[in-house]
C-alpha cells in the first residue's frame, strides 16, 4: 500500500453500514465472517467512527481480540462544527475515542472522513486543503509520535482540484478513491459533460505520489449487483457517493454493463465490477461491504479470476459516453 510497508490483500473487509454485518450482525456471525476472511487471505479491515455511531469499531475490536487476529486495521475520524476552533484537537479526540471503542493502543491506518474543498465549512462536512495540510497533518504527526497510529490518509471525496492538491503534496500516505464501472473517472478519461463527479484521474495523481490507493464504492453501494432487493442485513437505503443522483439511477445504469455477462466475459455484474477495479495495478485494495459470509466467498472467487480481458475493457468507454446531461 504505497510507501506504508503494509502488504494488504487485494480485497478488503468493509465494516460499514452498506453491508452491515459488523454493525447489525450477531456476534457469532461476526466472528465466523472475520475468521473466514482471514482463512481466505483477507488481512485489511476498514471501519470508521461514524459507522453505526461507533458500533462497528466496538464490534470489530471485540472480534479481533477474541480471534487474536494478526491483521491490519484502518478507521476514520470526522470533524464537526464543534471542532471549528480546534481542528488539531478534534482529530486527536476523535482518534483517541476510536481507539477506546476498539480496545486498542494503536491503529495501523487513520483516515480523514470529511470532504475536502477550497474553503472550510464544517456545517457541510468540509475541510479546506489548508486545514488538511496544516492542523490535520500536525495532529496525525502528534498521534504517530505517541504511538497511537502508524499511517495516515484520507477519503478522497469533495472538490477534485482540492483532492489533487493534497495528492500532489505528498502529505498523506493513502487515499480512499471512488472507482467503479459506473464512475471510472479516477483512472479513465470521461467526457466534459460527464454527469457524475469527475475525479480527473485522481488514482494516477496518487500513484505518482506513491500513495496507497483504496478503492471504495466499487459496487456503488450494491447497485452494481443489478438487483433491487437488498439483503436483510444491508442498509435498506443508501445515498450515492461519487456516482449518480440517487441509488435508483445507479441501479438502472447497472443494466448498461449487462453485456459483459451476456457476451460471456463474466458470470455476473459483481464479478465484472470487482475484476474491473482490481485490474488497475495502482489500486492497493478494493473495499467490499458484506452482509453474509456468502458475500465474502463470492468476492474472493471473483478476484481470483484476474482482470477483465482487454476486449471487454475496450467496450466500456462507449457506455461511459452515454453519461452526460443526466
Amino acid at each position: 500500500m504505497g510507501q506504508t510497508g503494509m502488504n494488504v490483500s487485494e480485497i478488503g473487509f468493509g465494516c460499514g453500514n452498506v453491508g452491515g454485518l459488523l454493525i447489525r450482525g450477531s456476534h457469532e456471525d461476526q466472528v465466523k465472517a472475520v475468521a473466514r476472511a482471514m482463512e481466505l487471505g483477507i488481512n485489511y479491515f476498514d471501519t470508521a467512527s461514524s459507522y453505526g455511531d461507533g458500533q462497528s469499531e466496538t464490534n470489530l475490536g471485540k472480534v479481533l481480540r477474541e480471534l487474536n487476529a494478526p491483521v491490519y486495521v484502518g478507521t476514520k475520524y470526522r470533524l464537526f462544527a464543534d471542532d471549528d476552533s480546534d481542528i488539531k484537537g478534534g482529530v486527536v479526540r476523535s482518534v483517541e475515542a476510536s481507539l477506546s471503542r476498539m480496545g486498542r493502543d494503536n491503529v495501523d491506518l487513520i483516515q480523514l472522513h470529511n470532504r475536502v474543498g477550497s474553503e472550510r465549512d464544517l456545517s457541510r462536512d468540509v475541510l479546506s486543503v489548508e486545514d488538511v495540510l496544516g492542523e490535520v497533518k500536525e495532529a496525525v504527526q502528534t498521534l504517530r509520535s505517541q504511538g497511537k497510529i502508524t499511517h495516515w490518509g484520507l477519503t478522497g471525496v469533495g472538490e477534485t482540484p482540492a483532492l489533487h492538491r493534497i495528492a500532489d503534496s505528498g502529505a498523506m500516505q493513502t487515499i480512499q478513491t471512488v472507482y467503479s464501472l459506473l464512475n471510472p473517472s479516477a483512472a479513465a478519461e470521461v467526457g466534459a459533460e460527464f454527469d457524475m463527479p469527475n475525479y480527473d484521474k485522481l488514482i494516477d495523481r496518487a500513484a505518482a505520489a506513491e500513495m496507497g490507493v483504496i478503492g471504495i464504492r466499487v459496487l456503488a453501494a450494491g447497485a452494481l449487483a443489478g438487483f433491487e432487493q437488498r439483503h436483510p442485513m444491508a442498509a435498506p437505503s443508501v445515498g450515492p457517493i461519487g456516482s449518480g443522483r440517487d441509488y435508483a439511477q445507479d441501479l438502472g445504469r447497472s443494466a448498461d454493463f449487462r453485456f459483459l455477462v451476456d457476451e460471456g466475459y463474466v458470470d455476473d455484474l459483481v464479478e465484472a465490477s470487482l475484476r474491473f477495479v482490481l485490474g488497475n495495478p495502482s489500486v492497493s485494495t478494493a473495499m467490499v461491504g458484506y452482509s453474509s459470509v456468502d458475500h465474502l466467498e463470492q468476492a474472493v472467487k471473483c478476484a481470483a479470476k484476474g482482470p477483465l480481458p482487454g476486449e471487454a475493457l475496450a467496450k466500456l468507454p462507449a457506455v461511459w459516453g452515454r453519461y452526460s446531461g443526466g
